[in-house]
C-alpha cells in the first residue's frame, strides 16, 4: 500500500510503502476514536511486519523445503547462509520449541504432506492475543462434475433459504418427504465477520446432517435479487427492500458449493418460481400432524426437492376423464413409469373414509326412487319405423 509520494521523492526514486494496509496507517491519527494508545498501535504496526512465509514445492520433503512441518507438528526453518551459525539442527535448520496442530482440515493437510505435495506456510504474530500462528494453504484440483441421475439416485435434500434460517427436508426418489424437517438458523445482524461466521456455521451443520442421512444431492433455489432491489419495483416498502438487500444469496451459493464439494456432495439449482406458494398449497396441510407443525418454509423445501427430482410440485393430478378411474391412465404422477407396482391392483379396503360405502359393499339405506328409475335398465325397446314418402 503506497501511503503517499511527493514530487521530490518521486524524482529521487523514493516510494513510501506501508505494509499493513491503509486502515492501520490512518488509525495512528485517530487513536482516541480507535481506543488505542500509542504503545498498542506500535505493537500492531510491528506485528504486521513480523512474519515469515514460504511457498511449497512438490516433491520436497513434506511439501516445503524452507518451512517444514512434520506430521507430529514439529516446525523447522531453513536458515540462509549468513545465519547458518544460529542453526540448532543439521543441514542449517532451526527447530522451533513449539509444536503446531491444525484443527481445521487437519486430515487433508496430513494427507498432502505425507505424499510430499505442495503446501505454503505463513508464520505471523497476533498483537491482540500475543500469540504466534501458522497458516497453511494449498490449491485443489478442478472438481469433477457428477451426472444428475447419479447424484439423485438416493433422493435429495430440499433447502428453502430465508433471511434468518435454512428450512430443509429429505425426499426419497419418488419425491415423498422422509423423516422430520430441519431448520438451521443464523443471524445476519452485526459486523460482516459475524454474518460470515453465522452463514458458515449454518452451512456446516446442514452438510453434516446431509452426510449423516446418506443423501448425495442438495436442491436449492437459484435466487437472484439483483433486479429486485429497486424502488420502482417495490415502491416505498422499505422493510421488504431492506430484507432482500441484506439477503446473502451470492454468499450462500458460493459457500455452499465450495463446502459441499469438499464433502463430495452435488448442488442442484432449481427455478425458484412459485415454490413457496405451491409448496404451501399442496404440502403444508398434508404434512401437518398433531405432533408436527409444518411451516410454509418447510413445505417450500419439499417443493424445491420435488422440482429437482423432476416431479411436479402438486401431490396428485386430476383423475382421468373416463369414469374417473384407471381406465384411461394412471391416476397420479406420484411414481415414475419405471417404478415397480405402479399400475398394480389396489389392495382391498379395510376401512372407509367419511361418506364412502362400507367395506362389504352394502348400503345403510336404500337408494331413492328417482335414482332407481334413472339407473334401472329399460325393459321396452323403442323402434323407429320407416317413413313412407308419397308424392
Amino acid at each position: 500500500m503506497i501511503s503517499g509520494r511527493s514530487p521530490a521523492a518521486a524524482w529521487a526514486g523514493r516510494v513510501r510503502v506501508v505494509r499493513g494496509g491503509k486502515r492501520l496507517i490512518n488509525t495512528r491519527h485517530h487513536l482516541e476514536k480507535a481506543k488505542l494508545t500509542a504503545e498498542q498501535w506500535r505493537e500492531r504496526w510491528e506485528a504486521e511486519r513480523m512474519f515469515l512465509s514460504a511457498d511449497g514445492e512438490s516433491g520436497k520433503r513434506f511439501g516445503n523445503e524452507t518451512i517444514r512441518i512434520t506430521p507430529g507438528g514439529e516446525i523447522s526453518i531453513k536458515l540462509p547462509a549468513p545465519l547458518a551459525h544460529l542453526a540448532n539442527a543439521g543441514h542449517g535448520r532451526y527447530i522451533l520449541a513449539s509444536a503446531v496442530t491444525f484443527q481445521h482440515r487437519g486430515q487433508e493437510w496430513a494427507d498432502r504432506i505425507t505424499a510430499n505435495r505442495t503446501v505454503a506456510y505463513r508464520i505471523h504474530h497476533d498483537a491482540d492475543r500475543d500469540r504466534w500462528y501458522v497458516t497453511a494453504g494449498w490449491q485443489r484440483p478442478p472438481l469433477q462434475a457428477i451426472p444428475l441421475d447419479a447424484a439423485l439416485s438416493s433422493g435429495c435434500i430440499g433447502v428453502d433459504t430465508n433471511d434468518d434460517h435454512l428450512a430443509a427436508w429429505q425426499l426419497d426418489t419418488h419425491g415423498n418427504p422422509v423423516g422430520e424437517p430441519h431448520r438451521f438458523f443464523y443471524d445476519l445482524s452485526g459486523t460482516a465477520d459475524h454474518r460470515d461466521a453465522q452463514i458458515r456455521h449454518a452451512l456446516t451443520r446442514l452438510l453434516h446432517w446431509v452426510k449423516r442421512v446418506g443423501v448425495q444431492a442438495i436442491a436449492i433455489e437459484d435466487l437472484d435479487f439483483a433486479q429486485g432491489k429497486t424502488r420502482e419495483k417495490h415502491g416505498g416498502n422499505k422493510r421488504f427492500r431492506r430484507l432482500i438487500s441484506r439477503f446473502p444469496t451470492a454468499k450462500l451459493k458460493v459457500r455452499l458449493v465450495s463446502t459441499a464439494a469438499e464433502q463430495g456432495l452435488a448442488i442442484v439449482a432449481v427455478d425458484p418460481a412459485y415454490t413457496s406458494r405451491w409448496g404451501s398449497q399442496h404440502w403444508q396441510k398434508p404434512l401437518t400432524t398433531p405432533q408436527r407443525k409444518t411451516t410454509r418454509h418447510d413445505a417450500a423445501g419439499t417443493a424445491i426437492g420435488r422440482r429437482a427430482l423432476g416431479h411436479p410440485i402438486r401431490r396428485r393430478t386430476t383423475p382421468p376423464p373416463r369414469h374417473q378411474s384407471d381406465a384411461a391412465e394412471h391416476r397420479t404422477v406420484q411414481a415414475r413409469p419405471q417404478a415397480r407396482g405402479r399400475d398394480g391392483n389396489r389392495p382391498p379396503a379395510t376401512d372407509r373414509t367419511p361418506g364412502a360405502a362400507p367395506p362389504d359393499g352394502m348400503r345403510k339405506r336404500r337408494p331413492s326412487a328417482f335414482k332407481t328409475v334413472r339407473d334401472a335398465p329399460r325393459s321396452q325397446q323403442w323402434v323407429q319405423d320407416s317413413l313412407m314418402h308419397t308424392g
